[in-house]
């Protein structure tokens, strides 16, 4: 598969705001999660990956548990914002808005091995902790709702004969899927699909739904 190369930047001074500081533990714990897995993970294990002390994880968080409550929010907001800006792409078609939307979930800025890594142990958590769904359910409606709107629309100008709502939902399920087989290939390192056949597999499902939209 695709190797996503992931930079890290040097740990903020002593004197980082409480903004940065708070980032910096987050991005420590999504590494974390991706490495160990969410049953391992410890505080002292993020405390090391961020070069910072457990105390200053207690400082910011209070607790292990609302450490990875941020950590979910973060990912699920960063994850929000990056479909948004796809829905917004100035003088769009409906059509390629929901390309973007589709394409956008196997973007670089969400897409990197540790985050989905940490995606995947959250998914494993969420239906014995209730916050996490909560967390995310605001948001995984507003996206779906967005795309069943667009899949009308397009839908209609094309004359398909399709149900638009199970449309969305397959492609949802695609997308779903297609981080799974991703995140599987990672952790045995040979994985049937890469970044970029998954974006090709997300193409070809827009096609055959949407030929006249979506040309092969």
């Amino acid at each position: 598969m695709a190797a996503f190369i992931e930079l890290t930047p040097p740990p903020p001074g002593r004197k980082a705001s409480r903004t940065v500081r708070r980032q910096q533990l987050i991005d420590a714990t999504i590494e974390v999660l991706a490495r160990k897995g969410f049953s391992a993970l410890t505080v002292s294990d993020v405390a090391k990956a961020a070069s910072l002390s457990v105390g200053i994880i207690n400082f910011h968080f209070e607790s292990k548990e609302k450490l990875l409550s941020a950590c979910l929010s973060s990912l699920a907001e960063e994850y929000y914002r990056n479909w948004k800006r796809a829905l917004a792409t100035p003088k769009s078609t409906d059509a390629e808005k929901l390309r973007l939307m589709m394409l956008g979930d196997i973007d670089e800025s969400v897409f990197t091995n540790a985050k989905l890594g940490a995606w995947i142990a959250f998914w494993g958590e969420a239906q014995g902790r209730p916050t996490y769904v909560e967390i995310c359910s605001a948001f995984d409606n507003e996206r779906s709702n967005a795309i069943i709107s667009l899949c009308k629309k397009i839908t209609a100008d094309g004359g398909y004969k399709h149900n638009p709502k199970v449309v969305a939902q397959a492609l949802e399920s695609m997308s779903d899927g297609l981080w799974l087989g991703v995140a599987s290939g990672n952790a045995y390192l040979k994985s049937a699909i890469s970044a970029d056949s998954a974006r090709l597999a997300t193409q070809a499902m827009l096609t055959a739904f949407f030929p006249r939209h979506f040309p092969s």
